[in-house]
């Protein structure tokens, strides 16, 4: 029989905690900033679903393709009998890798959306009978305990999430990954390769709008949260790639000199015209720089499958 349980490690005001925190210190910060985590209320989710399926948009696609077309091969590199995934969200793209893996007992989805958790989990347990879902309401980056459960284990962060991460905090991140692995089990991790200036840029700044959309609905969950007075519409979407870093960066440029006002932290912030915020950092890599900086945290990179058109990435990392 299936076995669904629901584990809530983040704390109820966790959340709102860090939002205050985050906004504090990226407002007060020069240049100023606000973590891309933001993005995602009930309406950020819905316009990143929108976005996925823009012409411009490749990465969410071209790991599907690899997902779809790989799955057995990645099941048998690691026939896992748990399988835990960092920042599950609808668990959808997972699929792929839950059926191919036929001695799995055990799916560990990890996100901070409870009702996400929930929904996902009780389908999943309704299809596929014997899978037992043990799902954690958590924030991987702060530090995370996971269930017992049998080994191996695969370890799954896709999206290619992790370029949004600076590059000490990608350490950090992948030293924490390795220390909740076992000898013989494995990270499969999801990243999105460096590649012509105009693709990238593209990507993250579509013609519909929708991604400019999805920027500055960031100043309107401060509105909403903080009871900021940000207007939306006061600032322009900026997307650039950097080359030095090899990541685009999502900004948002204010129009005009203004002033905003954030009552819950009792904060006014200054923005001269044309000061840009940075919301976002997403890093593009090539296979070195992924091999070099898994090897660091102790992880050894021994498969690596790309779509059709070599635009993005699946690795599997053994821990020794």
């Amino acid at each position: 029989m299936s076995e669904f349980h629901v584990t809530r490690i983040l704390p109820e005001d966790a959340m709102a905690a860090a939002l205050r925190a985050d906004v504090l210190n990226g407002l007060t910060s020069d240049p100023k900033t606000l973590p891309p985590k933001w993005f995602y209320d009930a309406h950020g989710s819905e316009l990143f679903e929108r976005i996925t399926e823009l012409p411009e948009y490749y990465p969410t696609r071209a790991e599907r393709e690899i997902l779809a077309g790989r799955a057995a091969e990645i099941a048998a590199a690691l026939p896992a009998r748990t399988l835990v995934e960092l920042g599950s969200g609808s668990s959808e793209k997972t699929r792929h890798l839950i059926d191919a893996l036929p001695r799995l007992h055990t799916y560990v989805p990890v996100d901070v959306s409870d009702s996400a958790l929930e929904q996902a989990g009780r389908a999943l347990v309704a299809e596929r009978p014997g899978l037992n879902v043990h799902a954690l309401i958590a924030d991987f980056t702060a530090g995370l305990t996971l269930p017992h459960s049998p080994g191996p284990r695969l370890l799954a962060f896709l999206g290619g999430t992790i370029g949004n991460l600076l590059p000490g905090e990608r350490a950090a991140f992948l030293a924490a990954v390795r220390g909740l692995l076992s000898p013989g089990d494995a990270l499969l991790l999801g990243t999105d390769l460096v590649k012509a200036e105009d693709v990238l840029v593209r990507a993250y700044d579509d013609t519909a709008g929708v991604t400019a959309a999805f920027n500055k609905n960031v100043l309107s969950v401060v509105n909403r949260e903080l009871g900021a007075d940000f207007e939306p519409d006061a600032f322009d979407h900026v997307a650039l790639w950097d080359a030095a870093n090899e990541w685009i960066e999502m900004r948002l440029r204010s129009r005009t000199a203004q002033t905003v006002k954030v009552p819950a932290l009792d904060l006014a912030v200054h923005f001269a015209a044309g000061e840009e915020l940075r919301t976002e950092v997403s890093a593009k890599f090539h296979r070195t720089r992924v091999t070099t900086e898994l090897a660091t945290a102790e992880l050894e990179l021994t498969h690596w499958w790309t779509d059709t058109e070599n635009r993005f990435a699946l690795s599997l990392s053994v821990a020794g």
